[in-house]
């Protein structure tokens, strides 16, 4: 198994509306893509977020279901729109 971790730090020009269509987004991906077997994405309440807003997890079933979500369709229409508002981090990590 495999987890996708994700942190989006904000664009000045970003607004509430964006930030609330990408967490509604990103939660339509579980039973829409394949191998994605858990989403959890909403507001960071870290006291310490290095300007780091909004955060989440995916888990996948294994390897190749993370390389295909990249190309997916819905992943690939999230991304036309949010990496101009965004500065990304993502971690992915196996776990046994």
């Amino acid at each position: 198994m495999l987890i996708h971790m994700f942190a989006f730090r904000w664009a000045p020009q970003a607004t509430a509306e964006d930030r609330d269509r990408a967490i509604a987004e990103i939660r339509r991906f579980e039973g829409e893509i394949p191998g994605l077997i858990e989403v959890q994405v909403g507001e960071n309440l870290a006291k310490r977020t290095g300007g780091y807003e909004t955060g989440g997890f995916m888990r996948f079933s294994d390897a190749s279901a993370l390389e295909a979500y990249g190309g997916h369709p819905l992943h690939v229409a999230l991304l036309a729109w949010l990496i101009p508002l965004v500065d990304p981090v993502e971690v992915d990590i196996e776990t046994v």
